[in-house]
C-alpha cells in the first residue's frame, strides 16, 4: 500500500494551498466583519479559479470539468478547508447531481454551471425536515402537464448568489409495508421563475459570509422538463450527491485543523511561562500530540473513503465514519487550541475564535453525527439480520 502522493497530487495541494493562502486569506477579516463578500470580490475569485484552470474540478473533461476522481478532488478540497467558506465557496465546485442533465438541461444547467457562467444551490431541507427528509412537507401536484409547488426550505446554502436551484420536493405518497412514503422528484428551478422567492435565512455563528437563505413556493408552476432525472425518483440521484458532500466536509474539516496545529505549534514553543516555553510542559506538549494524531487519522480515514469510491467499492460506512470523526476532531482540535492560548485565543484579534464557532456546524449539516452513527450501525448490523 503506497501511502505518498503522486507528482500530479502533489501539485493540486501546492496550487490550491498557495491560491488560498494568497487570494483568500487576506480577505476573511473583512469578511467576518461585513458578514458578507461582496460581489466584486466574488466574481474575482471565481474568475481567478477559472483562469487557474481548477473550476469545476468535480466535473469529467467531457463536459468542461477537471476531470478528478474523488480522492484527488478530495486533496482539493481539503487545502480549501483551510479558508473562509464565504470566499472558498466562490473556487467553484458545482454540485455533481448536475450530470443527471439530459437534453435541454445540459445547454440550460449543467455546462453553464462547469464553466462557471451560472452557479447552482442545492435545496432538500425544511423547518419541519432536516434528518427526516421523507418528512418534507414542500409539494408538487400535476397540472395540465406542469407541476404546482407550494411550500418553503430553509438553511439553504449559498442560495444568495445562486442562478438556480436544484430542488427535492414530494411529488406524491406510496404505500410501503412500514405505512405510506412520500415520493420524492428533483426539480431545476431557475431564480427568476414567479412564484418562487430566495430570501435571507438566518444569522449564523458559523462561516460568516458563507450565506443560508430561506426558498418559498407559491403556486410556482414549473414544466415537466425541469425534472431532473426520472419523476418519483429524486432519491436515485442524492445518494451520490450525499456521498460526495460528506467527504467534503470531512476533509474540509482536516484542512481547517491543520491549520489551527499550524497556529498553534509557534505558539507553544514561544510563549513562555515560569522561565520556559510552555510546549515544554508535558500537559502541553501530551494536547499537541492529540491533537495531531486525531487530525492524521481523520485525513487517512478521508482519503481511504475517498479512494473506496475511486474503485467502485461499497463506501457508505466508510463515508460515514470520515464525516463524523473528522468533524469531531475539528471541534476538540479547536477548542484545545483556545485552551493552549488562554485569554487571548477567544478574541477577535486571532482567527482561532472563528474556527471554534465554525467548526460547530460541521456536525450537523450533510447529515448530522447522530445519522453517521446510524449509518455506520446500519451497515454493521444489517447483515447479521439485526
Amino acid at each position: 500500500m503506497h501511502f505518498g502522493l503522486t507528482e500530479e497530487q502533489q501539485m493540486i495541494v501546492d496550487t490550491v494551498r498557495s491560491f488560498v493562502e494568497t487570494e483568500i486569506y487576506p480577505h476573511e477579516d473583512g469578511v467576518e466583519k461585513a458578514g458578507v463578500v461582496s460581489p466584486e470580490l466574488g466574481n474575482e475569485i471565481k474568475q481567478k479559479c477559472i483562469d487557474l484552470g481548477f473550476y469545476a474540478a468535480n466535473f469529467p473533461q467531457e463536459v468542461g470539468g477537471g476531470g478528478l476522481g474523488h480522492l484527488d478532488f478530495t486533496l482539493l478540497e481539503r487545502e480549501l478547508g483551510r479558508g473562509s467558506m464565504g470566499l472558498t465557496h466562490f473556487f467553484g465546485r458545482p454540485s455533481g447531481i448536475l450530470m443527471a442533465c439530459e437534453g435541454e438541461q445540459r445547454e440550460r444547467y449543467l455546462l453553464p454551471a462547469v464553466s462557471g457562467e451560472r452557479m447552482d444551490a442545492l435545496a432538500m431541507t425544511e423547518p419541519g425536515a432536516g434528518s427526516d427528509v421523507r418528512g418534507m412537507k414542500c409539494t408538487a401536484r400535476e397540472q395540465g402537464g406542469d407541476w404546482v409547488v407550494n411550500g418553503s426550505k430553509h438553511f439553504i446554502s449559498h442560495a444568495d448568489v445562486a442562478d438556480f436551484v436544484i430542488v427535492f420536493i414530494a411529488t406524491g405518497e406510496e404505500e410501503t409495508p412500514r405505512g405510506p412514503k412520500k415520493k420524492i422528484t428533483c426539480f431545476l428551478v431557475d431564480r427568476d421563475t414567479p412564484g418562487f422567492a430566495i430570501k435571507p435565512g438566518y444569522q449564523s455563528v458559523s462561516h460568516r459570509g458563507y450565506q443560508n437563505c430561506i426558498l418559498e413556493f407559491d403556486d410556482c408552476r414549473l414544466p415537466s422538463a425541469q425534472i431532473l432525472g426520472e419523476l418519483h425518483r429524486g432519491f436515485d440521484i442524492a445518494n451520490e450527491w450525499l456521498y460526495a458532500t460528506r467527504i467534503t466536509v470531512a476533509c474540509m474539516s482536516v484542512g481547517r485543523a491543520r491549520r489551527v496545529l499550524d497556529l498553534v505549534l509557534p505558539h507553544v514553543a514561544e510563549r513562555e511561562q515560569f522561565g520556559q516555553p510552555i510546549g515544554r510542559f508535558q500537559g502541553v506538549s501530551f494536547q499537541i500530540a492529540d491533537m495531531i494524531t486525531s487530525i492524521d487519522a481523520a485525513d487517512w480515514l478521508t482519503l481511504s473513503a475517498a479512494w473506496r469510491l475511486d474503485q467502485a467499492l461499497p463506501a457508505n460506512r466508510e463515508v460515514a465514519s470520515a464525516k463524523v470523526y473528522a468533524t469531531e476532531m475539528l471541534a476538540d482540535v479547536t477548542d484545545k487550541a483556545i485552551q493552549l492560548y488562554g485569554g487571548m485565543g477567544l478574541m477577535a484579534d486571532l482567527p482561532l475564535e472563528r474556527f471554534w464557532r465554525d467548526a460547530r456546524v460541521e456536525r450537523i449539516w450533510d447529515g448530522t453525527s447522530e445519522i453517521q452513527r446510524h449509518i455506520i450501525g446500519r451497515e454493521l448490523l444489517r447483515p447479521l439480520g439485526c
